[in-house]
């Protein structure tokens, strides 16, 4: 009996992802993966390409998309569709979905001629409501992991054809990925993986279903020299090819012959790494401990499908930049659905679709929400098409909703130009500040969070020191990469939001308190916070092209210090683009850099990438100071300091004129 290998490789790149990392991926995985393939027409295969990404290498590597396209008409590459950008489709609206599936269908159709019937879902992450939208754009199967069967209580034995579900009476079918093809390509020897699968053949195995991403195919660690420099890829091929026990087959041709296996459904789940990185901190390291616990004891196997953890919608409760993110697309993807279809774009719709690219939306050893230029290209998408929403269908100058739905109402004041929106949380502070002439959010920052990895910190500082004590050597397993020196303070979580405007007050000598007490005042844009024998009434204002926030102290036990903090987002960062230039125009050093300065009024933060200037203007002289604010995190490569926003604090006496006025001009380059 023949087993038939249905092989599958799924390639993406974040929208906004850097060029040179694109082409990196492109030269030592993407391209060298189809040259070596295109030497073997009888090797049958599947891909996935999100649709960006086909984008981006159909203008800077045509030749290899000539080649793919090549495979593709003579019959040995089957495509698989998707959201065109990558979104997860269970976390935007059933329209969406349509949209984004269709959108990359027809793309794959007009550039290689063919339709799918197959799609890959982002990050394996399953819902049941996104079936529909998947049958009525002509998706017939999806691959899933086959952790999502046993967690339905399916036989681990059974697993090696497809299933059937159903969503209001919509038929969609399931192959499930085997883990165990998955942790063994390309990893084991390319022989010992041919003699495994036919060892399946012998057992009387129908398929052994394998999709995971191309990036293993030289961008992992190792695995350049290992898949191509020492041939494990051409090897695998040609063992496969040669054998008796073996066939290749695309999902398309095994789908058209082999019956359904039955009815299933699937619980909402992703694959099991994701499901601890949803969880918060404690919760992530108390899932993490368990599961080792049950791997000593020889039960993990037995016991996998009933450890769940969290499901992938949790990084929104978790985050709640990444809420924010998210329910502010929600709202713009719901302003677009109600235009007029004749004054809809197709440029409007494929901003919506890069604002819902899944990267920025979420953080564990991958994702993107730790990121500042992925977060970035979600809030350059979403506002350049809320500029094109405006010019057709402005939104509400002044609204008052409780956007992002943690039960505290926001107020959001826009002009056409700028959008302000004040959290009602005792702060009243901007949760963002937009241009939408720049298409960039000033308020796209991230605080410090407590991540369950920030503890390897400890354990690799205690490592080292027993290392240099004589006590032995850190294992393998215990081991840490870091790309940059941290010491623990380092990855201290925030105790508050990192907005802007945000005040504290007090005497220098017994230090300052937050002032966490502002309730609305009377009149739009006004807030009050009060004590015992003082009041601070803080107002925003909006102008053509500036925000103006006014504070008025009033009472006769003022703080002898206010002092306000702005987190301001800025492309740059910490690299050469960005700098303080003062009023006379002297530059006292770049965003990375510590700065304070006395008496000062007047203020610019230019940035190049930006193409455009932060102009900062107090009524009356106040101590600046500025600093870089970067968080801790862990990816594949190790643990790296990011920098997130720069940290302005403006500090005034009460005494010297009840009275403040900061007022923060946007300009674009010139």
């Amino acid at each position: 009996m023949t087993i038939s290998l249905l092989f599958g490789v799924h390639a993406h790149q974040p929208v906004g992802n850097f060029p040179a990392v694109i082409d990196d991926a492109h030269v030592r995985s993407y391209g060298m993966f189809l040259r070596v393939m295109e030497r073997y027409p009888e090797f049958r295969f599947s891909v996935h390409f999100s649709g960006w990404l086909l984008d981006v290498l159909f203008e800077r590597f045509p030749e290899d998309m000539a080649r793919l396209a090549a495979m593709t008409r003579r019959g040995q590459i089957e495509w698989f569709g998707s959201g065109d950008c990558e979104p997860v489709l269970a976390a935007i609206p059933h329209r969406d979905r349509v949209t984004q599936i269709a959108t990359l269908s027809d793309k794959i159709e007009q550039r290689f001629g063919v339709r799918p019937a197959g799609a890959w879902l982002t990050e394996r992450v399953w819902e049941s409501s996104v079936v529909p939208a998947l049958v009525e754009t002509g998706i017939r199967y999806v691959a899933v992991d086959d952790y999502h069967f046993l967690c339905a209580g399916e036989d681990g034995e059974q697993l090696d054809s497809f299933y059937t579900t159903e969503e209001d009476g919509r038929n969609l079918d399931l192959f499930p990925i085997s883990e165990a093809a998955r942790y063994r390509l390309p990893f084991s020897p390319a022989a010992e993986a041919v003699a495994w699968l036919e060892d399946l053949a012998r057992q009387g195995h129908r398929a052994s279903i394998y999709f995971d991403d191309i990036e293993k195919f030289g961008i992992w660690p190792e695995t350049y020299e290992w898949v191509f420099e020492k041939g494990w890829l051409t090897q695998f091929v040609e063992g496969v090819l040669a054998s008796p026990l073996i066939r290749t087959e695309t999902f398309a041709d095994y789908h058209a012959r082999e019956k359904t296996r039955g009815i299933v459904y699937l619980p909402t789940t992703s694959y099991i790494e994701m499901n601890e990185w949803t969880l918060p901190a404690p919760r992530a390291a108390a899932y993490h401990a368990l599961i080792e616990a049950e791997k000593a004891a020889g039960r993990f196997e037995k016991h996998k499908p009933f450890l769940r953890g969290g499901i992938w919608r949790n990084f929104m409760s978790r985050y709640p930049e990444a809420n924010w993110m998210h329910k502010r697309m929600l709202g713009a993807s719901q302003r677009l659905a109600a235009l007029p279809a004749a004054e809809r774009s197709p440029a409007m719709q494929e901003h919506l679709h890069r604002a819902q690219a899944n990267d920025a939306y979420w953080h564990g050893l991958f994702g993107g929400l730790y990121l500042p230029h992925l977060r970035r290209a979600v809030w350059n998408n979403l506002l350049a098409l809320e500029a094109a929403l405006s010019a057709v269908s402005p939104a509400p100058t002044l609204e008052r909703l409780d956007l992002d739905q943690d039960g505290r109402p926001e107020l959001a004041l826009r002009n056409g130009r700028l959008q302000a929106f004040v959290r009602d949380d005792g702060h009243a502070a901007l949760v963002e500040f937009s241009s939408l002439t720049l298409a960039h959010n000033f308020g796209d920052t991230l605080r410090g969070y407590a991540e369950a990895y920030h503890a390897k910190i400890d354990q690799a500082q205690a490592a080292h020191t027993a290392q240099e004590a004589g006590a032995g050597i850190a294992s393998a397993h215990d081991r840490v990469a870091f790309l940059h020196a941290i010491a623990p303070g380092d990855a201290a979580p925030d105790t508050r939001p990192r907005g802007i405007f945000q005040e504290r007050a007090g005497s220098p000598g017994d230090g300052l308190a937050a002032l966490d007490s502002y309730r609305a005042g009377e009149g739009a844009g006004a807030w009050v916070a009060s004590g015992d024998g003082w009041r601070v009434t803080k107002t925003y204002r909006l102008d053509a092209d500036s925000l103006t926030v006014g504070f008025r102290a009033e009472g006769s036990r003022l703080p002898a210090l206010i002092e306000t903090e702005l987190n301001l987002a800025l492309p740059s960062c910490d690299g050469y683009g960005g700098r303080y230039v003062l009023a006379g125009g002297s530059i006292p050093g770049g965003f990375g850099h510590a700065l304070e300065l006395d008496g000062l009024q007047r203020i610019t933060l230019e940035d190049s990438e930006l193409g455009g200037a932060l102009h900062i203007e107090a009524g009356q002289a106040a101590q600046f100071k500025a600093r870089p604010h970067r968080t801790v995190s862990q990816s594949e490569a190790g643990f790296e300091k990011i920098m997130q926003a720069v940290c302005i604090t403006l500090a005034w006496s009460p005494a010297a004129g009840p009275d403040q006025h900061i007022t923060l001009r946007v300009t674009p380059a010139s």
